[in-house]
């Protein structure tokens, strides 16, 4: 289970992808107390899906990358 206990070095640039997943989702769950931000669900929904599927995909090429 040496995974993940590697270590990498990001730049401030590949971190927009998972700053805008931790947003989204932070909306999301403030939203879900406030109905002003009821109409914008689904764009938010969307928006995380992508952040997450981004984030993951560039932890995987720089943990392929490091190796």
């Amino acid at each position: 289970m040496n995974f993940l206990n590697a270590k990498t070095v990001w730049a401030n640039k590949e971190f927009i992808p998972f700053k805008l997943c931790i947003a989204s989702i932070y909306v999301i769950i403030g939203s879900y107390f406030h109905n002003f931000f009821e109409s914008y669900y689904v764009p938010l929904f969307i928006l995380f899906g992508i952040s997450v599927v981004w984030t993951v995909a560039l932890w995987l090429k720089k943990m392929k990358s490091k190796n």
